[in-house]
């Protein structure tokens, strides 16, 4: 089964249908199902391609967004919920809003690595919980060392535009199959989930594509 996790780097709730999912996955493993059937990859969303390379200040981008007020109801929101999941979200240090395409980037080499589904991890902490710039190249430099990526060849790369027109045909791609919220589960592309689902319901999926024949 081919499970590709529509997402963008600075989604909070990527990161939360990402923990609930790795929570589904470890109760599978747990109740002695393989997980062999099961290949994850990470596709590109861009939230806000308007956003420039060098980003924009994070609350004042918030507060134009959606106000003041409710820039703040829905951080604490989303913080309540992540504290049910042992996220820490700590919107109060993150002091930009960045362009995502270089963390995008990175996602796709780190799959060719086999570390893809950990960078995504990694990102989503360093920019959450420890309110780090993620359009930085060298934060994501060190994004790709903690993975234990080569972090020469990552810092090559993206002084270059390699993969930049790829991020954007499959962010283009994903909005032509009618994605417009993030993340956007898609099954063998075939079914599509959409929004942080609980992880019961990722139980019951694979179990039924399994019934139906689907290896999972």
């Amino acid at each position: 089964m081919q499970l590709d996790i529509v997402s963008d780097t600075v989604c909070p709730w990527c990161y939360i249908g990402k923990r609930k999912l790795d929570a589904a996955l470890a109760e599978r493993v747990s109740l002695g199902k393989s997980l062999d059937g099961i290949e994850i990859g990470w596709r590109p969303y861009q939230l806000d391609p308007s956003i420039p390379a060098g980003g924009y200040d994070r609350r004042a981008y918030m507060e134009k967004k959606f106000g003041p007020e409710r820039a703040r109801g829905i951080g604490n929101t989303i913080r309540e919920m992540g504290e049910t999941l042992g996220i820490d979200f700590n919107f109060d240090r993150i002091e930009r809003s960045p362009n995502t395409v270089d963390s995008h980037r990175l996602i796709r080499w780190a799959g060719t690595a086999g570390v893809q589904h950990r960078m995504v991890d990694i990102l989503f902490r360093r920019y959450f919980t420890d309110g780090e710039d993620i359009g930085k190249a060298d934060v994501l430099v060190d994004a790709a060392r903690e993975a234990e990526m080569d972090a020469d060849i990552v810092r090559e790369l993206l002084g270059t535009d390699a993969d930049r027109d790829l991020i954007a045909r499959e962010d283009a791609a994903a909005r032509e199959m009618g994605i417009s919220g993030v993340p956007s589960f898609v099954i063998n592309t075939e079914y599509l989930l959409v929004g942080a689902q609980e992880s019961a319901l990722f139980v019951k999926m694979f179990d039924r594509l399994a019934d139906i024949g689907i290896s999972a």
